[in-house]
């Protein structure tokens, strides 16, 4: 018999009148029953988040600090256990870049998160008088989640959130809802009640989702996910003028001048572009290589994949694991499909047993085939050649999307002066998709509005008042 998950509302688990199987993609298997929630469930899990408010808002910074470091604490001591049930539900293998890597990463976010600070800046103190600039909580703030990082990508969320004084209603994928309700859950066990709650659905979750949208008592989202969510999700909160932090798609490009050695830069290469298994938002899509070096870079990128086991997550020994859901699994493979019909498949290309889709390259493509232009977000990476760099520079920058990008070379400054020219909010020299907490990180074009991470991410959960005296 599966368990039977409940919303977190206001300290408490409730029930909701109906559940919705959640599968593991490895096996099918049901994982649990999550529960779900009516837009009745919206409003109390709102209103117990409005009642926290009052008090949490007016901790002191020590003590929203002291309480962000107790949930840093909790989150380690519960990390094995969350690390199984993301691998359960998500389907990324427990080792390598999987979950234990997820829950390690978590943590270091809430440590990190927890020691940051918005003090008053003074902005004039003379005979003329003071002017004081306070960062103050917003309100209820609702984070919107995807399924490829489901207990990371909550951490992002939340954390700067408590950590500025806000509450929070967080409504997961339908997809992976069991870990985040379980670390809501956890959280509760050092915090007031009322302050984190969590709230499911299944429909994509797109009936709870729009109501969190315009929900007139939440007073910012935050989300993570694809363009088109995003898009509706902004339309939505416009009637209500709510903030928003959104981190959308992303087609990141990289480019390999003729100076590297191929050898040396494909495991780089191969984690920047199947980290995840590709199903992660600021991972390698494109892949651009001078032609000097075309050859020599995909014979080394397709040696190294092939030394990457695939299997079960809960297998030891796996590293890379299933794509996560049918849907994008067809995704992957419709677009597989272009890349083959006009490409040279140099590994995989056909779909495995279930959900399994094995590491795909595919080279010889142009910025015009489907592969290349829309966002895989999955185990297949489309292998460009070029001759001028400022060629290469235009193809990678011939996208709605900006979120990162990356330039390959033994000449730094080089590659630094190539990074300044391309169009997207981070840009990694010699590697891709490292981000870090305490570096500003967020999108261009339509791969999202605002920024997560560091003093900046920090302040996007604050109004800012100014005090004259």
């Amino acid at each position: 018999m599966a368990d039977i998950y409940s919303m977190v509302i206001g300290g408490q688990n409730v029930a909701a009148a109906q559940t919705f199987e959640v599968r593991n993609p490895s096996s099918g298997e049901i994982v649990g029953l999550a529960p779900e929630a009516s837009s009745a469930d919206l409003d109390h899990a709102v209103a117990a988040a409005n009642e926290a408010f009052s008090s949490w808002s007016r901790h002191s910074d020590a003590a929203l600090q002291a309480a962000c470091e107790a949930v840093t604490a909790k989150l380690g001591e519960h990390a094995e256990e969350l690390a199984e049930l993301v691998t359960k539900e998500q389907g990324k293998p427990l080792n390598g870049l999987g979950s234990r890597w997820e829950l390690g990463g978590a943590g270091a976010w809430a440590g990190y998160t927890s020691a940051l600070s918005l003090p008053m800046k003074t902005l004039q103190d003379n005979n003329e008088g003071t002017v004081e600039l306070h960062r103050k909580p917003l309100g209820v703030v609702g984070s919107i989640t995807p399924w490829n990082f489901p207990v990371m990508i909550a951490i992002w969320h939340i954390m700067p959130a408590l950590r500025t004084g806000n509450t929070v209603v967080i409504k997961p994928s339908p997809f992976t809802p069991l870990s985040t309700i379980r670390l809501v859950e956890i959280m509760n066990e050092v915090l007031p009640a009322g302050v984190v709650n969590c709230v499911t659905g299944s429909d994509g979750g797109a009936s709870i989702g729009a109501a969190m949208s315009a929900h007139p008592d939440i007073r910012k989202i935050v989300f993570t996910g694809s363009c088109a969510t995003g898009e509706k999700v902004m339309r939505s909160a416009a009637e209500t003028m709510k903030r928003l932090t959104l981190e959308m798609g992303g087609n990141d490009a990289g480019i390999v001048l003729p100076d590297v050695d191929p050898a040396q830069i494909a495991e780089g290469l191969f984690w920047g572009g199947f980290i995840n298994n590709g199903q992660t938002c600021a991972a390698m899509k494109r892949l651009y290589v001078h032609a000097d070096v075309y050859d020599a870079v995909c014979d080394a990128l397709v040696a190294f994949a092939k030394s990457i086991p695939m299997g079960d997550g809960m297998a030891e020994g796996s590293i890379l694991g299933p794509v996560q859901n049918r849907m994008q699994f067809d995704k992957v493979k419709r677009l597989v499909d272009a890349g083959k019909s006009e490409g040279r498949v140099l590994l995989g290309g056909e779909p495995g047993d279930g959900l399994f889709f094995p590491a795909t390259i595919i080279a010889d493509l142009d910025n015009d085939n489907p592969l290349v232009a829309e966002e895989q977000f999955g185990p297949a990476l489309p292998i460009i050649k070029f001759s001028d760099v400022d060629d290469a520079i235009a193809q990678a920058n011939a996208s709605e999307n900006g979120l990162g990008g990356s330039v390959w070379s033994k000449d730094i400054d080089r590659a630094k002066e190539i990074a300044l020219r391309m169009e997207c909010g981070s840009v990694w020299i010699n590697k891709h998709g490292a981000i870090q907490p305490n570096a500003p990180f967020g999108g261009v074009k339509k791969s999202g509005i605002g920024v997560a991470f560091g003093e900046e991410g920090l302040q996007e959960y604050t109004d800012v008042q100014v005090v004259f005296s």
